[in-house]
């Protein structure tokens, strides 16, 4: 296998997308094992950009497992950074026509909640059937709405009572 090779752009541009990212997967001691590499191909295929954290300190080691990792997975190193690597791997056509998929319904589904007709909702100055009325305002009841209010309301009580007893 080998490794994926892009454009100097296209990694800077992966580069900066993968700034916001946390890592995916974690080498431990144990180093590069096969469920680790079928771990980070899996991540690959999902998200297509993936960050990597190796916990090992040794640079060496960490430069050979960025080397590896790109080599047996067809994936292109993006960043190294201390203990952190990026690979990058195209995702499939209909993984990406899935996702899309999913983000158009999930897009369509918060311009409904958006939409206050879709929820029920009145209309400011909509027409009222004969049996609805129009509610009447509640009074209010002077309890405080909140633990701000209610201690505000505590230490004006606390100097009107103050101020009545030095007179």
């Amino acid at each position: 296998m080998a490794e994926l090779i892009l454009e100097r752009n296209v990694r800077l541009q992966m580069r900066a997308e993968a700034h916001n990212l946390n890592a995916g997967v974690l080498v431990g001691e144990k180093g590069l094992t096969d469920a680790v590499l079928k771990e980070i191909g899996r991540a690959l295929d999902d998200h297509g950009l993936v960050k990597v954290h190796v916990a090992s300190d040794d640079r060496e080691l960490r430069e050979e497992i960025y080397l590896e990792v790109a080599d047996r997975l067809e994936a292109a190193r993006i960043q190294q950074i201390g203990k952190m690597l990026v690979f990058f791997r195209p995702m499939s056509d209909e993984r990406r026509a899935k996702l899309e998929a999913e983000e158009e319904r999930r897009n369509s589904l918060l311009a409904a909640k958006a939409d206050p007709g879709a929820r029920g909702a009145k209309r400011a100055g909509a027409p009222r059937g004969k049996d609805e009325k129009k509610s009447p305002k509640k009074a209010s009841s002077g309890a405080p709405k909140s633990r701000k209010d209610a201690k505000r309301l505590a230490l004006r009580r606390s100097r009107t009572t103050k101020k009545s007893a030095l007179s």
